[in-house]
């Protein structure tokens, strides 16, 4: 009976009991919680300013390269178009292998002369606006000219080439010979001419559609 007693006091004595005597120490876990947020707050935010940085230095580079490709795709462009112009003017080997004698080629040599004189006039220009800082064409015609420019010139090699190439492949189906030949690599360098033209004609849309009227 005594045993019974005992048990039950002890049992009464535990339901009893505080709930926070039960519960564990959460004051030294929660110092080093605040500690480390504290510290990862200030990583965070020393990484946003990193980045607000590198984002700032990001789009400099980006505008840069906007602002300078122009010149070196139209330099380009003048480079290619003058090679074809060169190897169209020069391929004159007597008999039928004479480029005067297809008006396909006269033609590509009228439009690789166009794209040389366009394409030099154009990375002219863009040279000085570099170096002076002041575009000779004002700001929205230049952007205009530019695009509109770009593409006419573009899509004038293209057809070109369309006129040029049919009747080369039939020329080199039957021989091929030296005459044949430079009239290949003639269109190789129209069509580089081309996708310079082109590339510009791209840029010179993006930096349009950016631009504003106000």
């Amino acid at each position: 009976m005594a045993m019974v007693t005992t048990d039950a006091a002890a049992t009464t004595a535990a339901m009893e009991k505080p709930p926070d005597a039960e519960k564990p120490d959460y004051a030294s876990y929660n110092g080093a919680s605040a500690a480390d947020g504290g510290a990862v707050a200030r990583t965070r935010g020393g990484s946003g300013g990193g980045g607000v940085v590198d984002s700032v230095v990001a789009r400099w580079r980006r505008e840069d390269m906007l602002d300078k490709s122009p010149l070196a795709l139209h330099a380009a462009a003048a480079v290619f178009a003058f090679i074809a112009l060169v190897l169209v003017a020069s391929n004159q080997h007597g008999d039928w292998m004479q480029f005067g004698r297809y008006q396909e080629y006269k033609y590509l040599l009228a439009i690789a002369a166009l794209a040389v004189l366009y394409s030099l006039a154009q990375a002219t220009r863009h040279i000085f606006r570099i170096r002076r800082g002041v575009d000779p064409v004002p700001e929205p015609t230049g952007r205009v000219l530019d695009f509109v420019g770009d593409q006419a010139v573009a899509y004038l090699l293209m057809s070109a080439l369309s006129a040029a190439v049919p009747i080369t492949n039939r020329m080199r189906s039957a021989v091929v010979n030296t005459f044949t030949d430079a009239t290949a690599a003639a269109i190789s360098m129209a069509f580089f001419a081309f996708v310079a033209l082109a590339l510009s004609a791209v840029v010179s849309g993006y930096k349009l559609s950016k631009q504003t009227y106000m």
